[in-house]
């Protein structure tokens, strides 16, 4: 399957990893992984294909709900965690509680919680990264130039705002698929 994603995702596809591609599964188990920025759902299959590319399981959460015959099988195979998304639940807690009781865990995400442009990240991800005490990976989501840049493993300081300007700093100039979105 390695050869088929790495043949779509250089080939046809013409994208290419740069940066911290030699991130392994051997020495980062866990991690919490975020990809920006987020405009199109075609960002969900080069993030795929980019995992296979690279050899690094990711996972992500999704509602529950979608953890039911028939998608079951094939959510939880590609990396899917099934998640409780009613109001009242404590989000960050459960999730973090996914990184404990695993060996290996790599939650990739977006921090604009959105396909839409945003003026300001959600948060969510860095209490999660806080929480669970792994690192944060950035990687890009850049369609100008057909890449996937990996960041080094950052880990978040008692100081979120310089950590978010460290973290946005890392995508400047990146233009995802839909332009005016980026």
């Amino acid at each position: 399957m390695r050869w088929l994603s790495k043949f779509i995702y250089k080939k046809i596809l013409g994208w290419n990893v740069v940066g911290n591609v030699t991130m392994s599964k051997d020495t980062i188990k866990k991690a919490v992984i975020i990809g920006a920025p987020h405009t199109s759902w075609e960002d969900f299959y080069i993030a795929l294909l980019m995992r296979q590319v690279i050899g690094v399981k990711s996972n992500f959460v999704a509602k529950k709900e979608l953890f039911k015959w028939p998608f079951s099988y094939y959510f939880r195979a590609i990396g899917g965690a099934p998640l409780d998304r009613r109001p009242g639940q404590n989000k960050v807690e459960a999730i973090s509680k996914l990184f404990k009781n695993r060996d290996e865990f790599r939650l990739a995400l977006s921090p604009e919680g959105t396909r839409k442009r945003v003026e300001e990240w959600k948060t969510g991800f860095y209490y999660i990264a806080k929480k669970a005490n792994v690192p944060i990976i950035m990687f890009t989501f850049d369609f100008e130039h057909k890449q996937n840049k990996i960041s080094e493993p950052f880990y978040p300081t008692d100081d979120m705002e310089a950590d978010f300007k460290f973290m946005q700093d890392f995508y400047k100039g990146v233009k995802g698929k839909i332009y005016e979105y980026s």
